[in-house]
């Protein structure tokens, strides 16, 4: 009798070891903190990705699609809207009861070449571009009114010096077309979130530029509920510190920091190694360390390196809305080919064989540390 009854509870002991380990994931373990999201790519959203789609829909809580929701893929002529990607990705965000965010209305780049030009090739008026915006974001934002939770309006407007990117919208409008996107997608959806998003983040002058800006909306009535910070970041760059300082004063200024498109790169950065860099660097080993794998103390170091922005993060859960990762798997990922084509780098949380990195189990495990 003993010897059953010993046998019955270790049966019951390893099957619910096994079921908590089967709902072990980051969605539960972050659900009272913030969302958890990854971007899909197309073959995610069409199904024909389906050992990633199992692991967005079993560990992430938000999603967020790479490219078929920018401009050029939106509306490749004026007034001619092609949304079948679109519609898939935000019915696969429904399915699964995800927190779905539109990327991006605003942006200089990845946009249809007519957007600027009138049928001569010339530069259109200012008011000719304003109608474009507002036709394009309200077209967008109408279609899913109340299904997309939240849109990165404009994206990568400033620079690293705090200066305004000499685009094509701030050339033809100046500052204003900034607050004008937001005034657009707040007509055509009151109740979605709208962010502000952009890359080198922490950078002071950057900060400072941004926070004024939404601190200009907000003074006008416009709506702006957060600022990404995109975190594409390496194990050395940016430093910690820097990195929360940018949290603490967005904050600050009233909104939400959402992180929007986080890996972390083990390969080196080429910036400075070359007048050419993809003549005379793509094809330097010393730029390729690691093509057959990972050592692991560089393994190591990366491990740390997540686990230190993990703990940041939760540190200031009350000021974030949102972390997203750039990508599911390692061989998805883009910085295989930026800023050098044909790499092989490890930035995601699962690996080429779609496995959970040890580091997703340690990630979870911080947030049952107490504070």
């Amino acid at each position: 009798m003993k010897r059953i009854i010993v046998l019955g509870l270790m049966t019951l002991a390893v099957s619910n070891a096994a079921a908590q380990k089967k709902d072990n994931s980051l969605k539960k373990a972050f659900k009272d903190k913030f969302y958890i999201g990854t971007a899909m790519s197309l073959p995610q959203i069409n199904g024909t990705d389906v050992k990633s789609d199992q692991i967005i829909t079993s560990q992430y809580s938000s999603i967020v699609a790479e490219n078929c929701m920018k401009s050029m893929f939106l509306q490749p002529q004026e007034g001619k809207f092609f949304f079948d990607d679109a519609d898939r990705f935000v019915a696969f965000g429904e399915k699964n009861n995800m927190f779905i965010i539109g990327h991006t209305l605003i942006w200089h780049s990845q946009l249809p070449k007519w957007f600027f030009v009138d049928k001569n090739g010339k530069d259109v008026s200012p008011e000719v571009l304003k109608q474009r915006m507002k036709n394009h974001i309200t077209t967008v934002v109408s279609r899913y009114k109340g299904r997309v939770k939240g849109w990165d309006v404009v994206n990568e407007a400033i620079m690293e010096d705090g200066t305004y990117r000499k685009s094509k919208f701030y050339e033809i409008l100046g500052e204003e077309f900034i607050p004008l996107a937001f005034q657009y997608a707040q007509e055509a959806d009151p109740n979605a979130e709208l962010y502000y998003n952009d890359y080198n983040e922490w950078f002071p002058e950057k900060v400072k530029t941004v926070i004024n800006i939404v601190k200009n909306m907000k003074s006008r009535g416009i709506k702006v509920d957060g600022v990404g910070m995109q975190t594409h970041v390496g194990l050395d760059t940016p430093k910690l510190a820097e990195y929360e300082k940018a949290i603490i004063d967005y904050a600050s200024a009233g909104v939400k920091v959402n992180i929007t498109e986080m890996e972390i790169s083990t390969l080196p950065s080429p910036w400075g190694t070359s007048a050419n860099v993809s003549d005379t660097v793509e094809y330097q080993a010393k730029m390729n360390p690691y093509t057959k794998g990972l050592p692991q103390n560089v393994q190591k170091e990366w491990e740390s390196r997540y686990l230190n922005f993990f703990r940041l993060f939760i540190k200031h859960e009350d000021k974030i809305r949102r972390v997203t990762m750039w990508g599911v798997t390692d061989n998805q990922s883009w910085k295989n080919d930026f800023p050098v084509k044909g790499r092989t780098d490890y930035p995601l949380l699962f690996d080429r064989n779609f496995k959970a990195k040890p580091v997703v189990e340690k990630i979870i495990q911080l947030t049952k540390e107490k504070k």
